[in-house]
């Protein structure tokens, strides 16, 4: 009987290569967290820092370093991490080199709330609370506070964030009443009267005439009022 060794020597191999990946996959299982690391994507106006981050985890799944891999338990981590108010998102996984590192993503304000409570509005139009490490530089949200004038605010903010000269200039918005909304410029002394949100596109364009007109002229100081509140009118008042 004749030995044919070469399927003797390819079996060989296979159980090698069968136990080098089963030990390989043992070590990788008992490898150790060696360090930890907070990843900000996108705006680096840190409303929550590393150190907040690290603390979250730690109280919710007790000491982290030197833990073995095998009890992670990634997903819970995430859902731990997204259930802070200030982030929108979190990936958190562990690197070749043994650091736990969560990626995060965090809510974006784009208005700041000054009623009988205080907060920012997000860019999905929900409540953020805010920061004590970061104050972020938005329009100021004052009047009647409800939760329908919050909702045409919020249509507002969409409208200035997306428009250059009316992010960097209006600093402020006040509720009179509901359908009744006044813009606060950061130079110019007047106040704006937008009414409504009905025609919003049409309105800041009207507005953006007169004042590219009024500023040639020199005369924006001359003004107190400006109202947007008439079909494609610009009606102003002097001091």
């Amino acid at each position: 009987m004749r030995i044919n060794w070469n399927y003797i020597k390819l079996l060989a191999l296979v159980l090698i290569i069968g136990g080098l990946y089963a030990f390989s996959g043992i070590r990788n299982q008992q490898k150790k967290i060696d360090g930890m690391h907070v990843e900000f994507v996108g705006d680096q106006n840190l409303y929550i820092d590393q150190d907040m981050v690290n603390k979250l985890l730690i109280q919710k799944f007790g000491g982290l370093e030197n833990l073995p891999k095998e009890k992670l338990v990634l997903n819970a981590m995430e859902k731990a991490v997204e259930a802070n108010k200030m982030v929108k998102s979190a990936q958190v996984y562990l690197t070749v080199d043994g650091e736990l590192t969560s990626k995060i993503v965090q809510r974006k304000p784009i208005g700041r709330i000054e009623g009988d409570s205080k907060f920012y509005m997000d860019d999905e139009g929900n409540r953020m609370p805010l920061s004590s490490i970061h104050s972020a530089r938005v329009p100021i949200i004052t009047g009647k506070i409800t939760g329908e004038s919050l909702k045409d605010v919020y249509e507002i903010l969409k409208y200035i964030n997306q428009d250059d000269f009316l992010r960097k200039n209006v600093i402020g918005i006040h509720i009179e009443d509901v359908e009744k909304y006044q813009l606060k410029f950061r130079v110019e002394n007047f106040v704006v009267h937008l009414g409504s949100i009905e025609n919003l596109e049409q309105k800041f364009s009207n507005f953006k005439a007169f004042y590219t007109k009024a500023r040639k002229d020199e005369t924006l100081e001359n003004f107190a009022m400006v109202n947007l509140e008439f079909n494609n009118q610009v009606v102003c008042t002097k001091i």
